[in-house]
């Protein structure tokens, strides 16, 4: 497939998608399971030997992601290296040219013996430092120190969005229309 750098006893599940294998690099005795994606962005992927990617894992964006040695991250788990400005004060998705978008990239680690649980969900500039563990459906947005057992998710009001994108899709549509941001 044309990755950087592969070990011994890989194993990848021919019902998994690769992007940019080029920038992706596999120690030893790795399983990655069905329907995951690995999309490699500028930094690349790094994992480690000894390591699990379950069933419909999402690892993708601009930052690097690093899975060090004997992690593992159990099914539907995502990592993301890159993510959108929600605040409203820019547009999102990659279908917008980046001008109009303000978009954060930062590296993630999963160091070793890092464990993930179901359903995860890990933002970019994250550090699960060695040992530590994240319960199933919570949702990462800071670092976690080695041995913490880190759970949960609150999704609750916590400020009102800005409408500055509603004047940024009027100055996108006038771009496209005068044949600019393709």
């Amino acid at each position: 497939m044309g990755f950087y750098r592969i070990g011994e006893n890989v194993k990848i599940s021919d019902k998994a998608v690769i992007y940019n294998p080029g920038s992706i690099e596999l120690g030893d005795h790795i399983r990655i399971d069905d329907f995951c994606v690995l999309s490699a962005g500028e930094g690349g992927i790094v994992i480690g030997s000894y390591v699990h990617i379950g069933v419909f894992c999402f690892l993708t964006g601009k930052g690097k992601i690093v899975l060090e040695d004997f992690t593992g991250i159990s099914s539907r788990v995502s990592i993301y290296s890159s993510c959108d400005d929600f605040s409203g004060q820019s547009l999102t998705n990659p279908t917008v040219i980046e001008k109009y978008k303000n978009v954060q990239h930062g590296n993630v680690l999963l160091g070793m013996h890092s464990v993930v649980g179901a359903g995860a969900v890990i933002l970019p500039n994250v550090i699960i430092e060695t040992g530590a563990a994240v319960a199933a459906l919570s949702l990462v947005t800071r670092s976690v120190k080695e041995f913490t057992i880190v759970s949960g998710i609150s999704a609750r009001p916590v400020g009102k969005r800005k409408r500055n994108l509603l004047e940024l899709e009027k100055l996108f549509r006038q771009d496209i229309a005068n044949g600019q941001g393709e």
